[in-house]
């Protein structure tokens, strides 16, 4: 599991479905038992530990500090991811990636909030989350310094005060966009 970014905070939470579904989720949560322990075997100085779901969703409202790498079922990670952004203030902030670390299988980059489809076209959407999710694809293809690029611009357009309506600005999906383009080609 060479892809858990564990340099800062070297600690992995397994969030398990526990008797909340008895369905082939359940059986699934056997493997995330295993990448537990693979985790515990490849990186001795990785601190881990397995929580409920239920009680993970408190441990993100009442302390997010403890928290570096949430690994979950895709049901779970879903809800933990949409709790996890709208805690940090908008689901179009968060970026997210749905990663196969044995890369058999594709893996997935797209914010959390999804396509927004209920506002699309109206220039609300926020498309920090899209960028970001492109970010978290570059690095996933080995290419650190393009994803750092589009992370700077983002930080220069917040940093800035351009942002949409979820997070308190003013700014249009096209106001974002332009901010973040500008910023990658200055």
């Amino acid at each position: 599991m060479d892809v858990l970014p564990v340099e800062e905070q070297p600690f992995v939470v397994v969030a398990a479905p526990g008797e909340t579904i008895r369905d082939d989720v359940a059986i699934r949560s056997g493997d995330l038992a295993g990448h537990k322990q693979r985790v515990a075997q490849d990186y001795p100085d990785v601190e881990t530990e397995s929580v409920l779901v239920d009680a993970m969703s408190a441990k993100f409202v009442l302390k997010p500090e403890d928290l570096s790498v949430v690994v979950a079922s895709n049901l779970n990670a879903d809800i933990l991811s949409d709790l996890g952004s709208a805690l940090a203030g908008s689901l179009g902030l968060a970026a997210s990636a749905n990663l196969n670390p044995e890369r058999r299988y594709p893996s997935m980059f797209e914010p959390v909030h999804g396509s927004a489809p209920d506002i699309a076209g109206q220039g609300l959407a926020n498309p920090i989350g899209a960028v970001g999710s492109a970010a978290l694809m570059l690095e996933h293809f080995g290419l650190p310094e393009q994803a750092a690029r589009l992370n700077r611009a983002i930080e220069a357009a917040t940093a800035a005060g351009i942002l949409t309506r979820d997070v308190g600005g003013t700014a249009t999906t096209e106001d974002v966009t332009k901010a973040l383009i500008d910023h990658l080609t200055n």
